[in-house]
């Protein structure tokens, strides 16, 4: 009893097959079949092997929202060469908002050869073509994420040699927290004076043959400190022309919570636009020599994740491959064996010509022999 149930089990299983097995005999192989079947094959894997690197890959999501956050403090992240002596500048931050000038304590003064080292030039230069190249491919910002925390510091090296030369230049470095408002970060002559309408620099004690504002900008970031992130000025070097020289820096902030499988980090991307000119109450153009960045701060918040493909859309994707190499493979060959058998049954046909042949009773025959003009001649 139970063999029986167990063979009609069997029986039904077997009719629920969906593919069928063809026995041996039934199956004819070619060469065009064989070629095909390669070069199906050898796509197959390739197709594979690419989309197992593209499984491996991550890939970065941009998404967009309002900030709501105005109550935290901005960090500002300065490192900043001006060709002039730390005791003829001074730095500071004007808040838009609250018209007064902004704590500038965490900024140093640190004096310095304006000129760099062979080392710290060829740094320079490394730094430009990268920045050239992220303007001209927008996608590399995305490999810089996934790499921030592995890649080198992008911070100026140390100088190598022992110059003997006296420092000509003062780097200012450090950071600085400000509201979360538009604001202007300067640097002009003179230390800054607190005023009750505003503020002021004392600069009437420096000659005015020793302004000189040719600056290089190392490092300037908003938010968080992220090693490996390059940001737009990284690397800018401007060499002024005239003693009163003003250049500015308008810049847009945009808040930036970056979320990889390395880190997750509150920080600011920024677009930067650039124009300097030469100060001439004369000619009308008005202003005070220096280094300006006037910054805003944007509405909406950008949130970036790195992404990976799931292992079942991976699969779905190479089963795709697979069946639809196959498939495709078996049609294209069998229209091709369809089309070449169409044309050489033409050919043969044209071989066999229409003769007319005389019969007993005085009519012609004019049905295609079933022989040949050989085999018509011999008879």
């Amino acid at each position: 009893m139970r063999r029986l149930n167990r063979k009609k089990t069997l029986n039904l299983m077997k009719e629920l097959d969906a593919f069928p097995k063809v026995p041996e005999s039934y199956v004819e192989t070619s060469a065009s079949g064989g070629t095909v079947s390669l070069i199906a094959f050898t796509t197959m894997a390739f197709l594979t092997i690419m989309e197992f690197m593209v499984y491996r890959d991550t890939w970065m999501k941009y998404e967009y929202e309002v900030d709501k956050d105005f109550t935290s403090k901005l960090r500002i992240n300065i490192d900043i060469t001006v060709a002039m002596k730390c005791q003829y500048v001074g730095a500071d931050v004007l808040d838009l908002a609250e018209t007064m000038v902004a704590s500038a304590d965490g900024l140093a003064y640190e004096p310095v050869i304006f000129e760099l080292s062979p080392q710290q030039r060829e740094w320079q230069r490394m730094l430009q073509l990268i920045q050239s190249r992220l303007q001209e491919e927008h996608s590399l910002q995305d490999v810089i994420f996934k790499s921030a925390f592995r890649s080198a510091s992008t911070a100026l090296p140390p100088r190598e040699d022992n110059s003997l030369q006296p420092p000509d230049a003062c780097r200012i470095h450090g950071h600085l927290y400000v509201n979360k408002v538009a604001g202007n970060f300067h640097i002009t002559v003179g230390k800054a004076i607190p005023h009750p309408r505003g503020h002021a620099h004392l600069a009437a004690l420096v000659s005015h043959e020793a302004y000189n504002f040719s600056h290089r900008i190392d490092h300037l970031s908003f938010g968080e400190l992220i090693p490996g992130i390059i940001n737009p000025l990284d690397g800018t070097e401007k060499i002024a022309s005239d003693h009163n020289q003003m250049f500015q820096y308008f810049i847009t902030v945009v808040p930036t919570k970056l979320h990889t499988y390395e880190i997750s980090a509150e920080t600011h991307q920024f677009s930067v636009t650039e124009r300097e000119r030469v100060i001439n109450h004369a000619a009308g153009s008005h202003g005070v020599s220096g280094i300006f960045m006037k910054y805003d701060i944007s509405s909406l918040m950008v949130t970036v994740t790195e992404e990976h493909m799931p292992f079942w859309q991976f699969l779905v994707r190479l089963c795709g491959i697979i069946g639809g190499i196959f498939s495709t493979t078996g049609i294209l060959h069998g229209i091709g064996r369809f089309i070449v058998e169409i044309i050489c049954c033409r050919f043969r046909l044209g071989s066999y010509k229409s003769v007319s042949v005389p019969l007993p009773d005085g009519h012609l025959n004019n049905h295609l022999p079933l022989t040949t003009d050989n085999e018509r001649t011999q008879v």
